[in-house]
Formats: C-alpha cells, sequence, structure tokens
C-alpha cells in the first residue's frame, strides 16, 4: 500500500502588475497550518499528475513530492510523516532505510522495528545524508560516537531537513552545506546538477535526463510561497501591509544586494523587512504586535556581538542571505539523538584544536576547520508551515527558534519581545 503525495490546486488565477505588464500567477497550493493558511502561487502554471515533480522515479517509488510535499510548505512535517506511517505501516515510498532510516543496515522487517529506524524521521523530518570527509581537509576524525552504530571516517551520516523548493529565485547557495554550490558556475546550473543528485542518491539509481531536469528546476523556480492568512489578525496583505506571496513577484533580487558587495553601490541597511510597517499604527493589536517584530528582526542587536537578525538574513523582505554566506548553527549544542564526530585540526590556523560537531556542515566542502558546523541561510518566507527548524530540527517551534538565539547570542529578549518576534516569523 502506498500513498501519492496531497497537492492542493485551485482554480483561482490572480492577476499581478509588473514592469513588463500583466502577469498572470496560477493559485498553486492552499495549505492550512496552526496559524493560518499559506499560499503558493506560480507563474509558470501548475502540474499535471505527469509532470516530473510528481511522477515515480525509479526503483524507490518516489517522486521529488514524496520529501518536498507542497501541502508541508515543500518540505516535511513530522505530523503527516507518522500519519503517512501509520496509514502504510511504515511502507510508503518514503520509508526507504538507505536514507529514511536511522542506519542503512537498521531493521525494517516489522511494524515495530520500521518504528524504531524511522524514528528521526516521523519525530523530526530528518533525512539521512551519507557523506565523506573531504579528501584534502585541515581535520581528521579522531572520534565517533553513533548510537546508531554506523558513521565511520568513509562515511558519515547526517541528518537534516528537507530544504523547500520554492522561492528559489532568492536563492544563492544549494543545499545546507552548500556541495551543490560550484562558484561562477551559477544558481541555476548548480539546480540542475542537485536534481540530477537527489534523483540519483533518494531515487535508487533514478536518472533525469536534460529535458525532465529543465521543466523541473523551471517549475521550482517560479514557486512563490508565503504565510497568506493568520488566524488572529486574518489577511497578511490587509490595511496596507504587503505580507503574503503576491508581492514576492515583484520582489527585487540579485546576488549581493544589500551587502557591503551590493552591485548598485548603496550601503547595506538593516530595514530588510518592510511587510507590516504600516501596522505600526493598527488599530489591532495582533497587528501591531507583527509590526514590532518586524522592528525587533530589524533593529535589535544581538547582545555583546551588536549584529541584528537582519544582518545575516539581508536579502529583503525574504530573510535568505544574498552573497551565499554560511554562519554557525546549531550542531554543536548536545544531542543525544544525533551521531556526534570529534574532529581534530592537524594544519591550517585551527592546528592543535579538537571540535565536537553533530554535522561539520560547509567544512565537508571547504575542509576548513573554521567552517565546522556552519550552514545556508534558508529563506525565511512561509516559515509557520514547515516545522520543525534548523538544519536538523532541533527547534520543535517558532518559539524555540527565538529561545536558541536568546541563548546563543545573550540578546536579553523579554517575553514580551519573544512573543512578539513569534508572532512575525509565523506572518512570513
Amino acid at each position: 500500500m502506498t500513498a501519492r503525495p496531497a497537492i492542493a490546486l485551485l482554480p483561482l488565477l490572480l492577476v499581478a502588475t509588473t514592469a513588463a505588464g500583466p502577469s498572470h500567477l496560477a493559485a498553486l497550493v492552499a495549505a492550512p497550518n496552526a496559524d493560518g493558511v499559506a499560499i503558493t502561487l506560480s507563474s509558470d502554471g501548475g502540474m499535471g499528475a505527469d509532470h516530473p515533480f510528481v511522477r515515480r522515479l525509479g526503483p524507490s517509488g518516489r517522486a521529488c513530492a514524496t520529501c518536498h510535499v507542497p501541502a508541508e510548505g515543500w518540505s516535511l512535517v513530522p505530523a503527516e510523516v507518522q500519519r503517512r506511517f501509520e496509514a502504510t505501516a511504515g511502507l510508503d515510498p518514503l520509508f526507504q532505510p538507505h536514507d529514511a532510516a536511522v542506519s542503512p543496515r537498521a531493521d525494517v522487517t516489522t511494524l515495530e522495528a520500521r518504528r524504531r529506524a524511522y524514528s528521526l524521521l516521523l519525530d523530526r523530518g530528518l533525512i539521512r545524508i551519507g557523506l565523506p570527509l573531504p579528501a584534502e581537509s585541515e581535520f581528521d576524525l579522531s572520534a565517533v560516537d553513533d548510537p546508531y552504530r554506523f558513521a565511520n571516517v568513509v562515511e558519515l551520516s547526517l541528518f537534516r531537513r528537507p530544504l523547500p523548493v520554492t522561492n528559489l529565485k532568492f536563492l544563492t547557495s544549494v543545499m545546507w552545506d552548500g556541495r551543490e554550490s560550484r562558484g561562477r558556475r551559477g544558481v541555476l546550473s548548480d539546480l540542475l546538477s542537485q536534481a540530477a543528485g537527489a534523483a540519483n542518491t533518494h531515487g535508487l539509481g533514478a536518472m533525469l535526463d536534460d529535458e525532465q531536469r529543465r521543466v523541473l528546476v523551471s517549475f521550482e523556480r517560479a514557486l512563490l510561497t508565503a504565510q497568506s492568512h493568520d488566524r488572529r489578525v486574518g489577511a497578511l496583505d490587509g490595511e496596507r501591509a504587503v505580507g503574503g506571496p503576491r508581492a514576492l513577484l515583484t520582489q527585487p533580487f540579485q546576488f549581493a544586494i544589500n551587502s557591503v558587495l551590493d552591485q548598485t553601490g548603496r550601503p547595506p541597511t538593516r530595514h530588510v523587512f518592510s511587510l507590516f510597517d504600516a501596522w505600526a499604527a493598527s488599530a489591532d493589536e495582533g497587528r501591531r504586535a507583527i509590526a514590532r517584530g518586524q522592528a525587533l528582526f530589524n533593529e535589535r542587536p544581538l547582545g555583546p556581538r551588536r549584529v541584528t537578525c537582519s544582518r545575516c538574513h539581508n536579502a529583503p523582505n525574504v530573510g535568505s542571505s544574498s552573497t551565499g554566506a554560511f554562519f554557525e548553527g546549531v550542531a554543536a549544542e548536545p544531542d543525544r539523538a544525533l551521531p556526534l564526530y570529534r574532529l581534530c585540526c592537524v594544519r591550517g590556523p585551527m592546528a592543535g584544536r579538537m571540535l565536537q560537531t553533530t554535522d561539520p556542515g560547509w567544512a565537508l566542502v571547504t575542509g576548513r576547520c573554521v567552517d565546522v558546523g556552519r550552514f545556508k541561510v534558508p529563506t525565511l518566507r512561509g516559515l509557520a508551515g514547515r516545522a520543525p527548524y534548523f538544519h536538523n530540527g532541533s527547534a520543535a517551534t517558532l518559539r524555540d527558534v527565538v529561545e536558541s538565539y536568546d541563548r546563543r547570542f545573550e540578546i536579553g529578549l523579554n517575553s514580551a519581545e519573544k512573543a512578539d518576534l513569534v508572532t512575525f516569523l509565523r506572518a512570513l
């Protein structure tokens, strides 16, 4: 028994006005979540049952939509993963030992064995990525503590959330660790390469021809997703606000926008998000709270470092990194559910240092000790519909995200400020 990916197709056609004239946006997906509804629009039309995104690939029976579910923020939501497990006794194509289990050697012969084997997928929506150490690097692997008894010097087990395949027009680096970002090759080429690699790895040898890859990437790059309705304040583009997905069509973006490398010559600004500026003086307290949270995100210094959230999340009204920068994540924090790696820096400026991490991140691409535990900056639109958060799903809620940053960066937020930040983030 298998489950087909659920896709909510709407008969609605919206019209947006751009400098080039009217452009039709198909409203592709309406996805309810705990905080309201997220809407996905497409400037490339919809998709039929035979579209490469939903067509099964290779012997695994999976499609792209198996792990990038349109109704789940184009990612995976644990509650829905659990529903699929119970509906199919853990036999849905999603559940494959080579990348969905805690180890490719995990016992999956019985229902209870499968429940144990797929525990990280069920609890956090994590997929296992098996990667080697770089051939030439500044560090050696000195020890591994893997509760699942598989990870080794030949193949590390890295557990990561599937990144959403929407809002890719604002993308500057591909994959959490940037391993598909190859310098001057360009994001389009990176995405075409990533599509082929994903099909082969997660589809058990599935092959995509050039036309299939082109159709897939064109489809994904045309998707625009954002929270459209908040159950507390209503429409997020009401009262002169510009929340929701429609404004993303005309949102300016280019590499290094709003950075010290800005090609326009303008200095960067902390005022990255302006979606809810008009709500600062709203008569509705819920809308004022969203505006206050936006101001905190833009302007509140992060403790002694004095940087702001908008320093790393600098792409205007999107929140990705416009330069494709990688920053320290949460991989250094203790997590008993994940393998722990001890790395010894044997050369380079950090020679002699010992590092502990559950995921070396970008360092597996660069080979540098300084990059251990660094990850890409994900796009922030549509956050409410794709919990849990961080690369390893360690933050179950947006409140957990805010608490994590407050603790790590010593920001000193009070309870009201934390509530306002959460309110803003779930409105994106």
